[in-house]
């Protein structure tokens, strides 16, 4: 499923005459375009939808939706650990080398 979903902007950079942000979805980041909506600053918050910021967001309704998102099981669906997922679903064991690992005191997932 892909959702629009509301993420912070940590950081901004231009690459290849592209406006570019580190966007952090409830501690999730990755890289969004901004060129849809070129006034955002570092610390507003903006939906999101497959890599492309599409408008700006209060932090308020960010924060409500993404607890809501979180408590029914879309981020991790959209984010979350994929392989942990599939191992779960066939009743089995991870494959080896897919554990997540921390980076920068989030736990990333290991790409084979």
């Amino acid at each position: 499923m892909c959702l629009a979903v509301p993420g912070r902007v940590l950081e901004i950079e231009e690459r290849d005459a592209t406006r570019m942000a580190k966007v952090d979805f409830g501690g999730v980041v990755k890289d969004v375009c901004l060129e849809y909506v070129p006034d955002m600053q570092v610390g507003d918050y903006a939906i999101v939808h497959v890599g492309f910021a599409l408008q700006r967001l209060d932090e308020e309704s960010a924060k409500q939706t993404l607890e809501l998102f979180e408590n029914l099981g879309v981020l991790e669906e959209e984010f979350g650990d994929a392989w942990g997922k599939a191992a779960r679903d066939a009743g089995a064991e991870r494959p080896a080398g897919t554990e997540p690992v921390p980076v920068d005191g989030v736990e990333k997932e290991a790409r084979p």
